[in-house]
């Protein structure tokens, strides 16, 4: 296991990057840290500013959901276990991504489950539950109908305008199939992964129950609990947030202030992840998940003929609450109202348009919760271990982009060094001492310097990638090598957590696979983890 420092990563947005190395500018943004000794204040503040009223009712909608899963006996302990005011909550959240997505998906769950552990050990007087919240409400399907191994990637073909949690599960027979075929059949991990596919999507008509069954199938054991906010009764929990949405706007004014502060704060390099709407609200009705936009006095749903005054469809939220789905600005309030939560475990993007939200839960009178930057891994096998090791290279590097990497390993190779930026600076540092003779001189000359400096310079550039081409020529057969394991480290020419799905690990490793990450990372470390299979 190595650890790399997020700031020579390149995987974290300038926003996010800015909060782990806890830039003061932004401690106005958040609540507290993620660090383990911060959590008894965020357990006394939660406990005192939480309705436990809602504890009960949070509940009973989980003991339904968990009906239809045969081995829910931990679950149902620990759904018992929330209706006490000493039990807490870590969460994090998620789309239902065909069989689970890229593997970033699980470094969630553990790290959420990992921070619960840590937690009963430093607060045994509390309980602590891990919580995973399906996104069962979103509708961009495009991004969750497919995953990805190394050599293929598995498509679900159906089209949906809706809520992705309702749509049927019938046609991922054709993705079972195609998955049977590809995998080798006599490999037992590869048994129980189709079994997890099969037991999950063919035996349960909807994808959010369908990825109920497989979550729990791989994390059940663990504690993890997955809850489907999509429900009436735990949204009548948020009819008032709601209408205030309706009538006042709070969301929009509220976060475009605070979007203009962080604007301010980092001279404009920073820019707001999302921006809110007057209206930060979906309605959903037949297979339609659509925003709500006010046009004078008219409500209006768009890609539908549905409208309402203001009268009406403050009705239709008090009566019909279900029919209502929050944005990702309003997401979180919903979640952190609902689930008397501690922590967000979050990746990179989700961190940034949290940092956007503390002054919206004060005014919500809400706790805002700690923000954890979910783990980041690069798992590699014995082969490239090999293979970097044998070349000397450093894993470290082959972050960079491929022109970077290329060049640092011509002139590590080389015996002289192809980095004109020595040559470069005295030649600006002579041009400046020329500009002032010119001043004192005779002002007019003033272009001509400028077109040689600009030529000199030009030079140099042309000459150093002359250079630097037929030093690479001479070391072509390394380089070429080099290329190739940034390719397979990072496939599809991105991190290997954002592309590859945990079938191209679990096939070799089967549960080991998952007992490794637990055992090399850690929530309250987000450092990159390079890790050896």
């Amino acid at each position: 296991m190595k650890l790399i420092d997020p700031n020579i990563t390149g995987h974290l947005p300038l926003l996010t990057l800015s909060y782990f190395n806890n830039k003061k500018e932004l401690n106005s943004f958040y609540n507290r840290s993620n660090e383990l000794k911060n959590y008894r204040d965020q357990i006394e503040e939660k406990h005192k500013n939480f309705n436990n009223k809602s504890r009960n009712i949070l509940s009973q909608v989980l003991i339904e959901q968990y009906q239809s899963i045969s081995d829910n006996n931990v679950q149902l302990s620990l759904i018992d276990d929330l209706s006490k005011s000493n039990t807490f909550t870590v969460t994090t959240g998620h789309q239902l991504n065909l069989f689970t997505g890229p593997l970033y998906f699980f470094y969630k769950i553990i790290d959420t489950i990992k921070i619960c552990e840590d937690l009963r050990s430093k607060f045994p007087k509390n309980n602590f539950i891990p919580i995973y919240w399906m996104a069962s409400e979103d509708h961009d399907f495009e991004e969750i109908n497919f995953f990805k191994t190394a050599k293929k990637q598995f498509n679900w073909k159906v089209k949906t305008k809706g809520k992705v949690g309702d749509l049927n599960t019938e046609k991922l027979s054709e993705v079972f199939q195609e998955m049977s075929n590809f995998f080798d059949k006599e490999n037992i991990n590869v048994q129980k992964m189709i079994s997890f596919f099969e037991s999950s999507y063919l035996k349960n008509k909807n994808l959010s129950t369908a990825t109920l069954h497989l979550v729990h199938k791989i994390f059940g054991k663990h504690g993890l609990v997955i809850l489907n906010p999509d429900n009436k009764n735990l949204k009548k929990l948020m009819i008032d947030v709601f209408i205030d949405e309706i009538k006042e706007s709070t969301c929009f004014d509220v976060v475009s202030k605070t979007n203009a502060r962080l604007t301010e704060f980092f001279k404009g390099k920073i820019k707001p992840l999302v921006n809110p709407r007057s209206i930060n609200l979906f309605y959903i009705k037949n297979n339609l998940r659509s925003r709500i936009e006010k046009n004078d006095l008219v409500y209006n749903v768009l890609e539908s003929e549905i409208s309402f005054t203001q009268d009406e469809i403050i009705n239709e939220i008090r009566n019909y609450p279900e029919r209502f789905s929050p944005n990702v600005l309003i997401r979180p309030l919903y979640q952190e109202t609902i689930l008397p939560n501690l922590a967000y475990v979050g990746g990179g993007s989700e961190i940034a348009y949290w940092l956007q939200l503390k002054e919206y839960f004060d005014k919500k009178n809400t706790t805002f919760p700690v923000l954890s930057i979910r783990s980041s891994v690069l798992l590699i096998n014995k082969k490239h271990s090999n293979s970097l090791k044998k070349m000397n290279l450093n894993i470290e590097h082959f972050f960079k982009k491929n022109e970077n990497l290329l060049k640092f390993y011509t002139n590590k190779f080389s015996k002289n060094k192809i980095d004109f930026t020595t040559l470069k600076t005295t030649l600006s540092d002579n041009f400046k001492q020329l500009y002032e003779v010119v001043k004192l001189t005779d002002f007019s000359f003033t272009g001509s310097v400028n077109a040689q400096e600009k030529k000199q310079k030009n030079g140099l550039d042309n000459l150093e990638i002359r250079l630097l081409k037929a030093e690479k020529k001479k070391n072509k057969e390394k380089l070429d090598k080099i290329i190739s394991i940034k390719r397979e480290l990072f496939p599809y020419n991105s991190f290997q957590e954002r592309e590859i799905n945990f079938s191209e690990f679990f096939q070799y490793y089967g549960d080991e696979f998952i007992d490794l990450i637990m055992k090399n990372t850690d929530p309250f470390d987000p450092s990159f983890v390079v890790i050896e299979l």
